[in-house]
Parts: C-alpha cells; sequence; structure tokens
C-alpha cells in the first residue's frame, strides 16, 4: 500500500532509536518534522532504549555538535545514578534528564521507553512494572502491555544474553560491577507472560532486533554498512532469541527496535506459516505430539537449553552394563573413562590369573553391584538443600518453540519491521508515521479526543489478567531464588481467564484503566554546583507508583513486599514504502531531510 491508501485520523506516532541522552535534541527534531509534515504535534514519542545515556567521546569528536547539545546530557535523576550505569567512568555525565525528572522542563508529549542497555539501573529497578520517570515520561518496566488510545503496544526491556535468561532478576542495590550488566538482561519469566498473549497487538518493541529479521529486508546493505554483521547473521547470534520468540507469537504490524546504531527496514511474512498453524491447530494437542518436535526445525536455532537435563541428548551415558553391552557403537570414542577396572563387564570371558613360581594367586577385587556404585556417588539430601537455590536442577521446560502455535486471536500476517540510528548528525534516527489499529472498530470504540492530549495511556485487562497470574512466582533481589517452571499455555489459560474475569469485574467495570499520573520523585533531584560525578551508589527508593499499581491491580489483603522498594503483585522514507510501509516520513538529522 502507498501512503496514498492512508486514511486520515490515526495516531501519530514518532519512533526514535537509542535515546543516549539528548532529549531536548530529539524533541527539537520533532517539533521540525512536524512542521515538514504540516501537523501541529504528535500523540506520542517511542524510543527504542537507552534513553539514559550520553557518550561524550562521539560528542568531542563532532564538534559543533557538542555545542547545539551542551544543555543535552545523561538522562540520570542525580549524580549517584551514575555509580550504576553500564558506561566507563570517563564517558559518565550528568545532563538533561535532570530537568525533566525536577520539573524544569516537561515532555510536551506523552514519551514511552522501553529499557536498554544503558539505564540508571538505580532508577528503573523501583518500576519493575513501569511507571512515569518524570511527568509525560513512561517507563514501559521489565514487559508490558499498554494501551494507547485504539493502539495496544507491547514491549520487552534490555538485550539478549542467554547465560542469564533463565535466572531470576536477582539485581538489588548496592550493585557490583556484574549487577549494573546483568540488570538489562532480558529473563524467560517476563518473556514467558508475554509469549501467553492470545489476542492482537498493533506496536511491538524490543531494543535489540529480533533474530533474524535481517532476512526479511537487504540483509545486503546492511552488511556492507555493518561488516561484522554478516559473519553474526550466518552464525545465528545477531539478534535477540527472546523477542524473535515474541514477534513470532504476537506478530504486530510494526515492530521498532534500536540499539544497533543503524536504519533498518524488513517485512516479515506468515501468510504460510498461518495456514500451517492452523493445521496443528486441528489435531490434538497428545503428549506424543509435543514431545516429538517437527523435522523442520531451523537449523540455525540457538538451543537455549544449556543444562538440558536429557542426558542423551548432550551425548553424556550413563555407564551402566546395559548401555555399554546393547548399544556399544554409540559409545564416544574420546570419552575419558574414569573407572580403575578394565571396563570389561562380560564376566564370562575373564582369563583366571595363574599362579606363577607357586605363588599364590591374585586375590580377586570385590565387584560392587551398579545399585551400590549408585549409592556410594549419591548426594545426601541434606547436604543438597544446604546449596543455594541456583544450584537446583532445572525444572523441566515445554518442548517445541516457545509462544507456537500462535492463537486463533492473532491473525495479522506481515510485520514492519524498522530499526533506527541514534539521535546524531547524519544520521537515521527519527520516523513520524500515523499509525492505524489492526483491528479498525478500536479507532471506533476509542475516538480521540477533541482537546489535547488526544489519547492517554491506559493499562491493557488481557495484561493485567497475566500480570496476577505470576503474581505469587515474583522476586526481586535474591540470588538464591527460583524461577517457577514453566507450566505451559494449556495449564495458564484457565488461570488466566479466571483472574481476567477479575480484572474485569475489579477495574474495568470500575473505571480504572487508566494509568494514573501520579509520577513522585523518589530521590533528590542534582542540585547545580553540586559534583557531577560520585563513586557513592544511590541509595534504594520504595516508588509509590509501584505500591500503588499493586494495590489497584492485586488483592488489598495479599499485597507484601518482596524486597524494600518493590512490592509484589497479588491477586518507517525509502527502505520502507520498498517493504510496503505506509505513510512514513525519514528524519535523517532531525532537519526533515
Amino acid at each position: 500500500m502507498t501512503p496514498a491508501t492512508l486514511q486520515s485520523g490515526g495516531v501519530r506516532v514518532a519512533v526514535e532509536g537509542c535515546g543516549h541522552g539528548t532529549l531536548n535534541a530529539i524533541y527539537a527534531a520533532v517539533e521540525r518534522s512536524c512542521k515538514e509534515r504540516k501537523w501541529d504535534t504528535v500523540d506520542l514519542l517511542i524510543i527504542g532504549g537507552d534513553l539514559q545515556v550520553r557518550n561524550t567521546l562521539l560528542l568531542q569528536s563532532i564538534g559543533s555538535f557538542e555545542t547545539r547539545l551542551a544543555d543535552s546530557r545523561q538522562s540520570v535523576r542525580h549524580a549517584q545514578d551514575l555509580a550504576v550505569m553500564a558506561c566507563p567512568v570517563k564517558y559518565r555525565e550528568l545532563g538533561d534528564f535532570p530537568d525533566y525528572y525536577s520539573g524544569v522542563r516537561k515532555a510536551p508529549y506523552v514519551t514511552i521507553f522501553i529499557g536498554g542497555n544503558h539505564e540508571a539501573s538505580s532508577h528503573l529497578w523501583e518500576l519493575f512494572y513501569g511507571g512515569w520517570v518524570a511527568p509525560n515520561i513512561y517507563y514501559m518496566g521489565a514487559a508490558n502491555v499498554l494501551r494507547f488510545g485504539p493502539l495496544r503496544i507491547a514491549g520487552m526491556s534490555g538485550i539478549w544474553k542467554g547465560f542469564d535468561y533463565r535466572k531470576p532478576h536477582f539485581e538489588r542495590l548496592p550493585f557490583s560491577d556484574s549487577d549494573v550488566r546483568s540488570f538489562y538482561h532480558v529473563r524467560e519469566i517476563d518473556v514467558r507472560k508475554l509469549l501467553l498473549l492470545r489476542t492482537q497487538v498493533d506496536i511491538g518493541l524490543s531494543h535489540d532486533w529480533p533474530r533474524g529479521i535481517e532476512k526479511h529486508g537487504d540483509s545486503e546493505r546492511l552488511f556492507r554498512q555493518k561488516r561484522d554483521f554478516r559473519q553474526e547473521s550466518i552464525d545465528g547470534t545477531l539478534g535477540n532469541v527472546a523477542a524473535e520468540y515474541v514477534l513470532d507469537r504476537l506478530r504486530p504490524p510494526y515492530w521498532f527496535s534500536a540499539h544497533l546504531h543503524v536504519k533498518f527496514a524488513a517485512l516479515k511474512s506468515f501468510s504460510a506459516q498461518r495456514q500451517l498453524d492452523s493445521k496443528q491447530q486441528e489435531q490434538p494437542h497428545t503428549e506424543e505430539a509435543v514431545a516429538e518436535p517437527p523435522q523442520e526445525a531451523n537449523p540455525d536455532e540457538i538451543d537455549l537449553d544449556l543444562d538440558d537435563a536429557d542426558d542423551d541428548a548432550t551425548g553424556v551415558r550413563a555407564h551402566t552394563k546395559e548401555s555399554v553391552t546393547k548399544t556399544p557403537q554409540e559409545a564416544n570414542p574420546d570419552e575419558i573413562d574414569l573407572g580403575l577396572d578394565d571396563g570389561d563387564d562380560n564376566d564370562d570371558n575373564d582369563v583366571p590369573v595363574q599362579p606363577q613360581n607357586g605363588t599364590a594367586p591374585a586375590p580377586k577385587v570385590q565387584e560392587i553391584s551398579e545399585d551400590e556404585s549408585r549409592e556410594t556417588n549419591k548426594v545426601s539430601e541434606e547436604l543438597l538443600a544446604q546449596l543455594p537455590a541456583s544450584f537446583a536442577k532445572p525444572p523441566p521446560r515445554p518442548k517445541g518453540t516457545p509462544g507456537q502455535p500462535v492463537p486463533p486471536g492473532i491473525t495479522n500476517t506481515q510485520v514492519r519491521f524498522l530499526a533506527l540510528d541514534k539521535c546524531l548528525p547524519g544520521r537515521r534516527f527519527l520516523q513520524l508515521c500515523e499509525v492505524h489499529p489492526f483491528d479498525k472498530e478500536e479507532s471506533v470504540r476509542y475516538p480521540a479526543s477533541e482537546s489535547s492530549p488526544r489519547y492517554r495511556l491506559e493499562y491493557d485487562p488481557e495484561w493485567l489478567a497475566i500480570t496476577r497470574v505470576f503474581h505469587r512466582e515474583l522476586v526481586i533481589g535474591d540470588p538464591a531464588s527460583r524461577v517457577s517452571a514453566d507450566l505451559g499455555e494449556a495449564e495458564y489459560i484457565p488461570l488466566i481467564d479466571r483472574e481476567r474475569q477479575w480484572v474485569e469485574d475489579n477495574i474495568v467495570k470500575a473505571g480504572k484503566l487508566a494509568v494514573p499520573e501520579n509520577f513522585s520523585q523518589t530521590a533528590p533531584p542534582y542540585e547545580q554546583g553540586t559534583p557531577g560525578i560520585l563513586h557513592d551508589q544511590p541509595d534504594e527508593y520504595t516508588n509509590p507508583q509501584t505500591a500503588e499499581f499493586c494495590l489497584a491491580v492485586g488483592s488489598m489483603a495479599a499485597v507484601e513486599d518482596v524486597v524494600e522498594g518493590v512490592a509484589e503483585v497479588a491477586e518507517v522514507d525509502e527502505e520502507v514504502d520498498a517493504v510496503g510501509e505506509e505513510g512514513v516520513d525519514s528524519v535523517e538529522d532531525g532537519n526533515g531531510t
């Protein structure tokens, strides 16, 4: 479709790549771009992460731009927040965000962002479920689904690091050096919740790209711009595995990312896959069908089960008589035999030791039965109980591709992907587009207000129900905690349906879906004249927004603190046109060109 076919009246959205602490420059660029399109303003600005870092090394190399951004520095509340930011100390610098946090400046329109890998973790730690970091600037939390007028927006914060994927959110102030970085690593428990959505969303957000998305666009042009990406694409290591799962499940018409500092557009189609999913859903879901994955599995897929409990899958075999005698051809030739005997279990072929020079025969070594050997090597339950929970054997996980098959309520078959650069001169960092909901009826149910702002943020009922289901498993700040076992979608659906009814009765009918404008300062704002760099970490604060969310969405009697500060919830320009993008304008340097 061409821009001419786009109906008027959609939600006016500005999308920016990495923020990198240039809020003032971003808002100025949006204003200039609106004038180019003859808009008075936009309804919503989406920033794809890294809102809270400014790379001073880059700014030092671009001269005049340094002057233009003299008042645009890191988006942290105060100097102590810099101490827990994943950025070399020499590049840490306070900037413009304190003005927004303190109220000296206010964002001109609703701004939402997801977490990247350069943020003020001490601030975002307080807002696990999301919340206002400043008036009109909303952080979506670790994972979230929000409604903005007729649009449903799903987002996931962080970047992909497989070694932390199945861990809990164990970080808590004071952060260690590793905690500062692991805080931004995507966790399976948050992705699991997104993969339980059963109805259509309109926009998907992730900081790093969904894995494999480069294969659905002009990858050769991309590889000429970023040479290292070619091999990563071949290896299957370019992008976020979890984001791929979420995109393939939710299939929103639009998906926006940042992180890799290059503009790239793609179109991923699921038309053929939809037919396959329909056939799969017509077949009974037996245990045998689940246990045997289809043979057409993606050969480039990364196995997330780094510590698979199935020994046969890892090539490790139990040293039993049955396994050796019945399947000798499958033994590992490179395996090191740690046994002290000859390994020959066939007693009938043993050659007796003859006495020499009249000496007595050598004493026969007493044989130990298999059961006795196992008992000897067994670790007592008392000793196991003393180990941290992270040492425990991981729970069994459902086989197959997470989030598949796609439920009938998700019907879109084409995802228009757009990644954008960071806010620097000559870079393609900004995109304006007029977005309509996939379900056209949503525009009728959520009409624009005649006054400004035209739309407001609201909670999503389905997401609230999913959040309630997982409230008991949420533990934050405890390294010894364990992530709850994945029960599988079939087990979760009845639980979600029950909580959905609670949400309908207590939230929807009560008119409580609107996200309250309840920003409050927790840490004191930065004071001019005080040191801009401190080595002391910030204090840990309880954010009233998180507590209020828990009380509003959960059971009043069951809400309790998991840790201090977090409460538990109880009960896109030519490239885009080439792939079918609608009604978008490209902004390279903020001047509408």
